[in-house]
Protein backbone atom coordinates (compact mmCIF):
# COMPACT_ATOMS: atom_id res chain seq x y z
CA UNK A 1 0.00 0.00 0.00
CA UNK A 2 1.49 3.31 -0.97
CA UNK A 3 1.45 6.23 1.77
CA UNK A 4 2.06 9.98 1.09
CA UNK A 5 2.18 12.39 4.03
CA UNK A 6 1.02 16.08 2.73
CA UNK A 7 1.78 19.10 4.73
CA UNK A 8 0.83 22.47 4.54
CA UNK A 9 2.02 25.04 6.98
CA UNK A 10 0.40 28.19 7.15
CA UNK A 11 0.55 31.23 9.61
CA UNK A 12 -2.33 29.65 11.85
CA UNK A 13 -0.62 26.14 12.12
CA UNK A 14 0.24 23.28 10.07
CA UNK A 15 -2.41 20.92 8.68
CA UNK A 16 -1.20 16.79 7.68
CA UNK A 17 -2.77 14.68 5.68
CA UNK A 18 -2.15 10.73 5.11
CA UNK A 19 -3.19 9.38 1.82
CA UNK A 20 -3.43 5.93 1.36
CA UNK A 21 -3.64 4.43 -2.46
CA UNK A 22 -4.68 8.37 -3.33
CA UNK A 23 -7.09 8.48 -0.56
CA UNK A 24 -7.27 10.57 2.38
CA UNK A 25 -7.53 8.52 5.47
CA UNK A 26 -6.41 10.68 7.84
CA UNK A 27 -6.67 14.55 8.74
CA UNK A 28 -4.64 16.19 11.41
CA UNK A 29 -4.03 20.28 12.28
CA UNK A 30 -1.77 21.52 14.85
CA UNK A 31 -2.75 25.15 15.84
CA UNK A 32 0.25 27.25 16.44
CA UNK A 33 -1.19 27.70 20.00
CA UNK A 34 -1.40 24.48 20.88
CA UNK A 35 -0.06 24.16 24.70
CA UNK A 36 -1.23 20.29 25.24
CA UNK A 37 -0.34 17.78 23.77
CA UNK A 38 -0.93 13.52 24.38
CA UNK A 39 2.12 12.73 25.65
CA UNK A 40 3.49 15.74 27.82
CA UNK A 41 4.74 15.32 31.12
CA UNK A 42 4.15 18.10 33.78
CA UNK A 43 4.49 19.03 37.25
CA UNK A 44 1.25 19.92 38.61
CA UNK A 45 -0.09 20.87 41.76
CA UNK A 46 -2.62 18.51 43.45
CA UNK A 47 -6.39 21.18 43.54
CA UNK A 48 -8.69 19.22 44.94
CA UNK A 49 -9.21 15.96 45.95
CA UNK A 50 -12.91 14.34 45.22
CA UNK A 51 -13.44 11.48 47.43
CA UNK A 52 -16.86 10.38 45.77
CA UNK A 53 -15.02 10.40 42.67
CA UNK A 54 -11.85 8.40 43.95
CA UNK A 55 -10.25 11.25 41.71
CA UNK A 56 -7.97 14.54 42.13
CA UNK A 57 -8.12 17.80 39.99
CA UNK A 58 -4.41 18.85 39.25
CA UNK A 59 -3.39 22.37 37.97
CA UNK A 60 -1.05 22.21 35.08
CA UNK A 61 -1.52 25.41 33.64
CA UNK A 62 -4.73 25.09 31.74
CA UNK A 63 -7.66 27.53 32.58
CA UNK A 64 -10.13 24.28 33.71
CA UNK A 65 -8.00 21.97 36.47
CA UNK A 66 -7.36 18.89 34.80
CA UNK A 67 -8.58 15.40 36.21
CA UNK A 68 -6.74 12.25 37.24
CA UNK A 69 -8.70 9.19 38.42
CA UNK A 70 -7.34 6.43 40.90
CA UNK A 71 -6.77 4.32 38.46
CA UNK A 72 -4.64 5.82 35.94
CA UNK A 73 -1.99 6.89 38.69
CA UNK A 74 -0.01 3.18 38.46
CA UNK A 75 1.27 0.76 40.36
CA UNK A 76 4.03 2.99 41.16
CA UNK A 77 2.96 6.18 41.89
CA UNK A 78 4.52 6.36 45.46
CA UNK A 79 8.01 5.12 43.93
CA UNK A 80 6.77 8.56 41.33
CA UNK A 81 6.06 10.58 44.17
CA UNK A 82 9.12 9.91 46.32
CA UNK A 83 11.83 10.22 43.37
CA UNK A 84 10.22 13.52 42.96
CA UNK A 85 10.23 14.84 46.08
CA UNK A 86 13.81 14.17 46.56
CA UNK A 87 14.62 15.54 43.39
CA UNK A 88 12.54 18.68 44.25
CA UNK A 89 14.23 19.22 47.35
CA UNK A 90 18.12 18.72 45.85
CA UNK A 91 18.49 15.32 47.65
CA UNK A 92 19.19 13.60 44.54
CA UNK A 93 21.11 14.66 42.07
CA UNK A 94 21.16 11.88 39.68
CA UNK A 95 17.66 10.48 38.08
CA UNK A 96 19.03 7.23 37.47
CA UNK A 97 16.72 4.05 38.42
CA UNK A 98 19.62 1.67 38.67
CA UNK A 99 20.04 2.05 42.61
CA UNK A 100 16.54 3.59 43.51
CA UNK A 101 14.46 1.41 45.97
CA UNK A 102 11.00 0.94 44.47
CA UNK A 103 7.88 1.38 46.67
CA UNK A 104 5.37 -1.11 46.98
CA UNK A 105 2.75 -1.21 44.60
CA UNK A 106 -0.65 0.73 45.23
CA UNK A 107 -3.91 -1.42 45.76
CA UNK A 108 -6.22 -1.43 42.80
CA UNK A 109 -9.25 -0.83 44.89
CA UNK A 110 -7.96 2.36 47.09
CA UNK A 111 -8.44 5.32 47.51
CA UNK A 112 -7.18 8.33 46.40
CA UNK A 113 -7.22 10.39 50.00
CA UNK A 114 -4.59 7.59 51.10
CA UNK A 115 -1.93 8.78 48.06
CA UNK A 116 -2.52 12.20 47.47
CA UNK A 117 -3.30 15.21 49.28
CA UNK A 118 -4.26 18.63 48.59
CA UNK A 119 -1.16 20.65 47.65
CA UNK A 120 1.00 17.88 46.74
CA UNK A 121 3.58 18.57 43.94
CA UNK A 122 3.45 15.47 41.53
CA UNK A 123 4.13 14.54 38.00
CA UNK A 124 1.59 13.65 35.18
CA UNK A 125 1.30 12.96 31.59
CA UNK A 126 -1.71 14.19 29.16
CA UNK A 127 -3.59 11.07 28.47
CA UNK A 128 -6.37 13.47 26.41
CA UNK A 129 -5.93 16.81 25.28
CA UNK A 130 -8.88 18.88 26.75
CA UNK A 131 -12.07 18.44 24.69
CA UNK A 132 -14.94 20.56 24.63
CA UNK A 133 -15.72 22.38 28.30
CA UNK A 134 -13.00 19.44 30.16
CA UNK A 135 -9.32 19.93 31.04
CA UNK A 136 -6.91 17.28 30.30
CA UNK A 137 -7.16 13.60 31.36
CA UNK A 138 -3.98 12.81 33.04
CA UNK A 139 -2.18 9.66 34.21
CA UNK A 140 0.73 9.50 36.88
CA UNK A 141 1.65 5.95 35.05
CA UNK A 142 4.87 7.95 32.71
CA UNK A 143 5.60 6.76 29.38
CA UNK A 144 8.29 7.77 26.79
CA UNK A 145 7.63 6.72 23.21
CA UNK A 146 10.61 6.12 20.52
CA UNK A 147 10.29 4.66 17.08
CA UNK A 148 11.11 1.40 18.15
CA UNK A 149 10.10 1.40 21.87
CA UNK A 150 7.95 3.13 24.94
CA UNK A 151 10.17 3.29 27.58
CA UNK A 152 8.23 2.66 31.68
CA UNK A 153 9.69 4.01 34.58
CA UNK A 154 9.19 2.03 37.11
CA UNK A 155 8.79 -1.03 35.91
CA UNK A 156 10.57 -4.52 35.27
CA UNK A 157 8.12 -5.69 32.57
CA UNK A 158 8.47 -6.03 28.63
CA UNK A 159 5.13 -5.98 26.59
CA UNK A 160 5.20 -6.42 22.99
CA UNK A 161 2.67 -5.50 20.64
CA UNK A 162 -0.07 -8.07 20.05
CA UNK A 163 0.64 -7.02 15.97
CA UNK A 164 3.64 -8.87 16.13
CA UNK A 165 2.56 -12.58 15.32
CA UNK A 166 5.68 -14.86 14.80
CA UNK A 167 6.51 -16.40 18.39
CA UNK A 168 10.01 -16.65 16.98
CA UNK A 169 10.36 -13.15 16.70
CA UNK A 170 8.72 -12.36 19.60
CA UNK A 171 10.65 -14.03 21.76
CA UNK A 172 13.82 -12.96 19.75
CA UNK A 173 13.10 -9.20 21.20
CA UNK A 174 11.91 -10.35 24.99
CA UNK A 175 15.39 -12.03 25.01
CA UNK A 176 17.28 -8.65 23.20
CA UNK A 177 15.45 -6.19 25.53
CA UNK A 178 15.51 -8.50 28.46
CA UNK A 179 19.95 -7.84 28.14
CA UNK A 180 19.79 -4.14 27.62
CA UNK A 181 17.08 -2.88 29.76
CA UNK A 182 17.82 -0.61 32.11
CA UNK A 183 16.96 -1.98 36.20
CA UNK A 184 13.84 -0.45 37.58
CA UNK A 185 12.59 0.72 33.38
CA UNK A 186 9.89 -1.38 32.33
CA UNK A 187 10.23 -1.74 27.84
CA UNK A 188 6.43 -1.30 25.52
CA UNK A 189 8.21 -3.23 21.66
CA UNK A 190 6.48 -1.90 19.33
CA UNK A 191 5.06 -3.29 15.97
CA UNK A 192 7.86 -1.61 14.14
CA UNK A 193 10.30 -3.41 16.04
CA UNK A 194 9.79 -6.84 14.42
CA UNK A 195 13.11 -7.55 12.85
CA UNK A 196 14.70 -4.69 13.86
CA UNK A 197 18.57 -5.44 14.19
CA UNK A 198 19.65 -5.15 18.09
CA UNK A 199 21.82 -1.57 17.16
CA UNK A 200 18.68 -0.11 16.23
CA UNK A 201 16.78 -1.19 19.31
CA UNK A 202 19.63 -0.43 21.80
CA UNK A 203 20.51 3.21 20.16
CA UNK A 204 16.56 4.04 20.91
CA UNK A 205 16.48 2.58 24.08
CA UNK A 206 19.35 4.60 24.95
CA UNK A 207 17.67 7.74 23.57
CA UNK A 208 14.84 7.45 25.87
CA UNK A 209 16.87 7.03 29.32
CA UNK A 210 18.25 10.27 28.59
CA UNK A 211 15.78 12.08 27.56
CA UNK A 212 14.36 11.07 31.24
CA UNK A 213 17.33 11.94 32.76
CA UNK A 214 17.71 15.07 30.73
CA UNK A 215 14.27 15.87 31.54
CA UNK A 216 14.32 15.19 35.53
CA UNK A 217 17.13 17.91 35.94
CA UNK A 218 14.42 20.54 35.15
CA UNK A 219 12.54 19.50 38.96
CA UNK A 220 15.65 21.09 40.64
CA UNK A 221 13.99 23.31 42.41
CA UNK A 222 11.02 23.87 39.87
CA UNK A 223 7.45 24.98 40.87
CA UNK A 224 4.40 23.35 39.48
CA UNK A 225 2.59 24.32 36.88
CA UNK A 226 5.60 23.67 34.42
CA UNK A 227 6.47 21.29 31.65
CA UNK A 228 8.87 18.70 32.20
CA UNK A 229 8.46 16.80 28.85
CA UNK A 230 7.28 17.72 25.35
CA UNK A 231 6.13 15.49 23.03
CA UNK A 232 6.82 15.72 19.84
CA UNK A 233 5.46 18.01 17.45
CA UNK A 234 2.31 15.77 15.55
CA UNK A 235 4.45 15.88 11.96
CA UNK A 236 7.07 14.25 13.76
CA UNK A 237 4.69 12.01 15.53
CA UNK A 238 3.06 10.82 13.12
CA UNK A 239 6.33 9.54 11.27
CA UNK A 240 7.94 7.79 14.12
CA UNK A 241 4.10 6.01 14.73
CA UNK A 242 3.24 5.19 10.89
CA UNK A 243 6.18 5.36 8.60
CA UNK A 244 7.16 2.25 7.00
CA UNK A 245 8.15 0.89 4.37
CA UNK A 246 5.17 1.89 2.35
CA UNK A 247 6.15 5.33 2.70
CA UNK A 248 6.85 6.73 -1.20
CA UNK A 249 6.64 10.52 -0.42
CA UNK A 250 6.52 13.19 2.23
CA UNK A 251 5.69 16.70 0.52
CA UNK A 252 5.85 19.76 2.33
CA UNK A 253 5.38 23.51 1.83
CA UNK A 254 7.80 25.32 4.52
CA UNK A 255 11.59 25.29 4.21
CA UNK A 256 11.90 25.61 7.86
CA UNK A 257 9.62 22.44 8.27
CA UNK A 258 11.03 21.06 5.52
CA UNK A 259 14.71 21.00 7.14
CA UNK A 260 13.25 19.86 10.33
CA UNK A 261 11.53 16.73 8.98
CA UNK A 262 14.36 16.19 6.74
CA UNK A 263 16.96 15.78 10.08
CA UNK A 264 14.46 13.90 12.47
CA UNK A 265 13.43 11.63 9.72
CA UNK A 266 17.86 11.16 9.01
CA UNK A 267 17.50 10.54 12.98
CA UNK A 268 15.38 7.93 12.83
CA UNK A 269 15.17 6.12 9.52
CA UNK A 270 18.34 7.46 7.29
CA UNK A 271 17.57 5.39 4.56
CA UNK A 272 13.41 7.46 3.81
CA UNK A 273 15.57 10.51 3.55
CA UNK A 274 15.23 10.48 -0.07
CA UNK A 275 11.14 10.39 -0.16
CA UNK A 276 11.02 14.17 1.68
CA UNK A 277 10.53 16.99 -1.57
CA UNK A 278 9.86 20.58 -1.11
CA UNK A 279 6.77 21.81 -2.73
CA UNK A 280 6.72 25.18 -4.04
CA UNK A 281 4.18 25.39 -7.00
CA UNK A 282 1.87 28.09 -7.40
CA UNK A 283 -1.06 26.15 -6.39
CA UNK A 284 -1.72 25.88 -2.80
CA UNK A 285 -0.45 22.63 -1.99
CA UNK A 286 -4.00 20.96 -0.80
CA UNK A 287 -5.31 21.97 -4.07
CA UNK A 288 -2.65 20.69 -6.27
CA UNK A 289 -2.69 17.64 -4.68
CA UNK A 290 -6.65 17.06 -4.77
CA UNK A 291 -7.21 17.02 -1.08
CA UNK A 292 -9.11 19.92 -0.52
CA UNK A 293 -11.75 18.26 -2.88
CA UNK A 294 -11.42 15.04 -0.19
CA UNK A 295 -11.99 17.27 2.45
CA UNK A 296 -15.22 19.04 1.22
CA UNK A 297 -16.73 15.31 0.30
CA UNK A 298 -15.52 13.48 3.32
CA UNK A 299 -17.17 16.10 5.96
CA UNK A 300 -20.56 16.88 6.77
CA UNK A 301 -23.89 15.09 7.53
CA UNK A 302 -24.09 12.73 4.42
CA UNK A 303 -21.13 11.39 2.99
CA UNK A 304 -21.72 9.97 -0.52
CA UNK A 305 -19.63 7.08 -2.02
CA UNK A 306 -19.10 6.97 -5.90
CA UNK A 307 -21.57 3.88 -6.54
CA UNK A 308 -24.30 6.27 -5.26
CA UNK A 309 -24.12 4.62 -1.68
CA UNK A 310 -24.35 7.24 1.36
CA UNK A 311 -24.34 7.35 4.93
CA UNK A 312 -25.75 9.81 6.89
CA UNK A 313 -23.71 10.88 10.09
CA UNK A 314 -25.11 12.22 13.40
CA UNK A 315 -23.54 13.68 16.76
CA UNK A 316 -24.96 13.39 19.69
CA UNK A 317 -23.31 14.38 23.76
CA UNK A 318 -22.90 10.59 24.10
CA UNK A 319 -22.64 8.57 21.25
CA UNK A 320 -22.05 8.82 17.45
CA UNK A 321 -24.78 7.66 14.84
CA UNK A 322 -24.17 6.43 11.51
CA UNK A 323 -27.21 5.39 9.45
CA UNK A 324 -25.96 3.11 5.48
CA UNK A 325 -28.18 4.04 2.51
CA UNK A 326 -28.45 2.32 -1.04
CA UNK A 327 -29.17 5.16 -2.46
CA UNK A 328 -30.06 4.04 -6.26
CA UNK A 329 -27.32 1.22 -5.86
CA UNK A 330 -29.57 -1.70 -7.51
CA UNK A 331 -28.53 -4.80 -8.93
CA UNK A 332 -31.73 -6.41 -10.68
CA UNK A 333 -29.93 -9.62 -10.96
CA UNK A 334 -29.29 -10.05 -7.49
CA UNK A 335 -31.97 -10.70 -4.74
CA UNK A 336 -32.51 -7.94 -1.72
CA UNK A 337 -30.14 -10.19 0.09
CA UNK A 338 -27.20 -9.99 -2.08
CA UNK A 339 -27.48 -6.31 -2.81
CA UNK A 340 -27.92 -5.57 1.26
CA UNK A 341 -24.28 -7.47 1.72
CA UNK A 342 -22.99 -5.52 -1.40
CA UNK A 343 -23.95 -1.93 -0.17
CA UNK A 344 -23.03 -3.00 3.50
CA UNK A 345 -19.38 -3.98 2.81
CA UNK A 346 -18.67 -1.47 0.60
CA UNK A 347 -19.95 0.93 3.31
CA UNK A 348 -18.16 -0.42 5.95
CA UNK A 349 -14.93 0.59 4.23
CA UNK A 350 -15.87 4.07 4.11
CA UNK A 351 -17.17 3.82 7.37
CA UNK A 352 -13.94 2.83 8.93
CA UNK A 353 -11.86 5.58 6.71
CA UNK A 354 -14.45 8.27 8.13
CA UNK A 355 -13.37 7.09 11.75
CA UNK A 356 -10.03 7.88 10.90
CA UNK A 357 -10.39 11.27 9.18
CA UNK A 358 -13.03 13.18 11.50
CA UNK A 359 -11.45 10.87 14.66
CA UNK A 360 -14.37 10.05 15.77
CA UNK A 361 -14.20 8.80 19.47
CA UNK A 362 -16.32 7.28 22.08
CA UNK A 363 -19.04 4.85 21.56
CA UNK A 364 -20.11 4.79 17.52
CA UNK A 365 -23.56 2.75 16.66
CA UNK A 366 -24.11 2.38 12.94
CA UNK A 367 -27.34 1.04 11.22
CA UNK A 368 -26.32 -1.19 8.54
CA UNK A 369 -28.95 -2.76 6.36
CA UNK A 370 -30.86 -5.65 7.54
CA UNK A 371 -29.55 -9.13 6.45
CA UNK A 372 -31.57 -12.34 7.14
CA UNK A 373 -28.60 -14.61 6.67
CA UNK A 374 -26.34 -14.73 9.82
CA UNK A 375 -22.91 -15.91 7.23
CA UNK A 376 -23.44 -12.55 5.63
CA UNK A 377 -23.73 -10.90 8.86
CA UNK A 378 -20.00 -12.49 9.54
CA UNK A 379 -18.60 -11.73 6.31
CA UNK A 380 -19.81 -7.80 7.08
CA UNK A 381 -17.97 -8.28 10.35
CA UNK A 382 -14.99 -9.78 9.21
CA UNK A 383 -14.82 -6.53 6.58
CA UNK A 384 -15.29 -3.96 9.73
CA UNK A 385 -12.66 -5.70 11.35
CA UNK A 386 -10.02 -5.68 8.61
CA UNK A 387 -10.50 -2.21 7.59
CA UNK A 388 -10.35 -1.36 11.14
CA UNK A 389 -7.21 -3.20 11.66
CA UNK A 390 -5.54 0.19 9.83
CA UNK A 391 -6.68 2.37 12.37
CA UNK A 392 -4.10 3.35 15.22
CA UNK A 393 -5.91 3.91 17.50
CA UNK A 394 -7.43 1.16 20.26
CA UNK A 395 -11.19 0.00 18.91
CA UNK A 396 -13.20 -2.94 19.51
CA UNK A 397 -16.05 -4.00 17.43
CA UNK A 398 -19.19 -6.09 18.62
CA UNK A 399 -21.01 -8.50 15.36
CA UNK A 400 -23.97 -7.36 14.07
CA UNK A 401 -27.28 -7.87 16.11
CA UNK A 402 -29.92 -9.23 14.35
CA UNK A 403 -31.38 -5.86 13.40
CA UNK A 404 -28.31 -4.82 11.42
CA UNK A 405 -26.87 -2.59 14.67
CA UNK A 406 -22.98 -2.52 14.87
CA UNK A 407 -21.07 -1.19 17.84
CA UNK A 408 -17.77 0.25 18.46
CA UNK A 409 -15.62 1.78 20.96
CA UNK A 410 -12.84 4.18 19.35
CA UNK A 411 -10.35 5.70 21.99
CA UNK A 412 -10.40 9.55 22.14
CA UNK A 413 -7.59 11.12 22.89
CA UNK A 414 -8.15 14.57 20.96
CA UNK A 415 -11.33 16.53 19.98
CA UNK A 416 -12.85 15.32 16.64
CA UNK A 417 -11.88 16.84 13.37
CA UNK A 418 -14.87 18.64 12.27
CA UNK A 419 -14.37 20.71 8.75
CA UNK A 420 -17.52 23.02 8.05
CA UNK A 421 -17.80 22.41 3.98
CA UNK A 422 -20.65 24.15 3.39
CA UNK A 423 -20.38 27.36 1.52
CA UNK A 424 -22.66 30.58 1.37
CA UNK A 425 -25.65 30.08 -0.86
CA UNK A 426 -25.10 32.97 -3.54
CA UNK A 427 -28.92 33.14 -4.56
CA UNK A 428 -30.43 33.15 -0.96
CA UNK A 429 -27.88 35.93 0.48
CA UNK A 430 -26.44 33.65 3.15
CA UNK A 431 -30.01 32.44 4.77
CA UNK A 432 -28.94 29.29 3.34
CA UNK A 433 -26.47 26.63 2.92
CA UNK A 434 -25.87 24.40 0.10
CA UNK A 435 -22.80 21.49 -0.29
CA UNK A 436 -20.10 22.50 -1.75
CA UNK A 437 -19.85 23.74 -5.59
CA UNK A 438 -16.34 21.46 -5.72
CA UNK A 439 -18.18 18.31 -5.74
CA UNK A 440 -21.68 19.23 -7.53
CA UNK A 441 -20.49 18.15 -10.95
CA UNK A 442 -19.27 14.45 -9.77
CA UNK A 443 -22.60 14.37 -8.14
CA UNK A 444 -24.28 15.23 -11.30
CA UNK A 445 -21.93 12.46 -13.13
CA UNK A 446 -23.05 10.02 -10.70
CA UNK A 447 -26.57 11.08 -11.19
CA UNK A 448 -26.01 10.76 -15.27
CA UNK A 449 -24.13 7.68 -15.03
CA UNK A 450 -27.10 6.10 -13.00
CA UNK A 451 -30.00 7.17 -15.77
CA UNK A 452 -27.71 5.89 -18.79
CA UNK A 453 -26.15 2.59 -17.74
CA UNK A 454 -29.03 1.23 -14.93
CA UNK A 455 -32.05 3.01 -16.06
CA UNK A 456 -30.68 2.81 -19.92
CA UNK A 457 -32.15 5.84 -20.37
CA UNK A 458 -31.54 7.77 -24.00
CA UNK A 459 -31.69 11.15 -25.31
CA UNK A 460 -30.90 12.94 -22.23
CA UNK A 461 -30.96 16.56 -21.99
CA UNK A 462 -29.77 18.46 -18.99
CA UNK A 463 -31.08 22.12 -18.44
CA UNK A 464 -29.02 23.95 -15.56
CA UNK A 465 -28.20 27.41 -14.41
CA UNK A 466 -25.33 29.42 -17.60
CA UNK A 467 -22.53 29.26 -15.56
CA UNK A 468 -22.81 25.34 -14.86
CA UNK A 469 -23.48 25.31 -18.13
CA UNK A 470 -20.60 27.17 -19.52
CA UNK A 471 -18.46 25.32 -17.06
CA UNK A 472 -19.31 22.04 -18.91
CA UNK A 473 -18.70 22.60 -22.27
CA UNK A 474 -15.35 24.99 -22.11
CA UNK A 475 -12.51 24.26 -24.45
CA UNK A 476 -11.98 20.98 -26.81
CA UNK A 477 -11.93 18.52 -24.44
CA UNK A 478 -15.19 19.99 -21.81
CA UNK A 479 -16.52 18.14 -19.67
CA UNK A 480 -19.92 17.54 -21.66
CA UNK A 481 -17.14 15.66 -24.27
CA UNK A 482 -15.56 13.80 -22.37
CA UNK A 483 -19.36 12.39 -21.13
CA UNK A 484 -19.51 11.33 -24.35
CA UNK A 485 -16.13 9.41 -24.91
CA UNK A 486 -16.97 7.79 -21.65
CA UNK A 487 -20.41 7.22 -22.34
CA UNK A 488 -20.64 6.89 -26.01
CA UNK A 489 -24.22 9.42 -26.52
CA UNK A 490 -24.18 12.58 -26.86
CA UNK A 491 -25.41 14.51 -23.43
CA UNK A 492 -27.76 17.67 -24.73
CA UNK A 493 -27.15 20.84 -22.52
CA UNK A 494 -29.87 23.54 -21.95
CA UNK A 495 -29.15 26.68 -20.24
CA UNK A 496 -31.91 28.09 -17.61
CA UNK A 497 -31.58 31.98 -16.00
CA UNK A 498 -34.26 31.09 -14.41
CA UNK A 499 -32.36 28.20 -12.43
CA UNK A 500 -30.53 28.65 -9.03
CA UNK A 501 -26.48 28.85 -9.55
CA UNK A 502 -26.36 25.21 -8.50
CA UNK A 503 -29.58 24.01 -10.22
CA UNK A 504 -30.06 21.07 -12.89
CA UNK A 505 -32.71 18.88 -14.25
CA UNK A 506 -32.95 15.70 -16.09
CA UNK A 507 -35.47 15.49 -19.28
CA UNK A 508 -35.94 12.49 -21.38
CA UNK A 509 -36.59 12.03 -24.84
CA UNK A 510 -39.74 13.54 -24.70
CA UNK A 511 -39.06 16.21 -22.58
CA UNK A 512 -40.44 15.35 -19.00
CA UNK A 513 -38.46 15.94 -16.18
CA UNK A 514 -36.92 12.75 -14.54
CA UNK A 515 -37.43 12.93 -10.83
CA UNK A 516 -34.25 11.63 -9.06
Amino acid sequence: MNKELIINSGSSGVEIALLEEKSLVELHKEKSDTSFAVGDVYLGKVRKIMPGLNAAFVDVGYEKDAFLHYLDLGPQIRSLNKLTQLTLQGRIKSPSLDRFRLEKDIEKTGKISNVLTTGQQILVQVAKEPISTKGPRLSSELSLAGRYLVLVPFSNRISLSQRIKSIDERKRLKRLIQSIRPENFGVIIRTVAENKKVADLNNDLTSLVVKWETSFQKLHKASPPLKIVSELDRTSAILRDVLNESFNSIIINDKTLYDDTRNYLNSIAPDKTKIIKFYNGKKPIFENFGIDKQINNSFGRIVTIRSGIYLIIEHTEALHVIDINSGHRVNKENSQEENALSVNLEAAAELARQLRLRDMGGIIVIDFIDMKLASNRRKLYQKLKEEMAKDRAKHTILPPSKFGLVQITRQRVRPEMNVKNAERCPVCSGTGEIRPSLIYIDDLENNLRYLIQDQNEKNLTITLHPFLYAHLTKGLKSIQVQWFLKYKRWIKLKPDSTYNLLEYHFLNKNLDEIKM
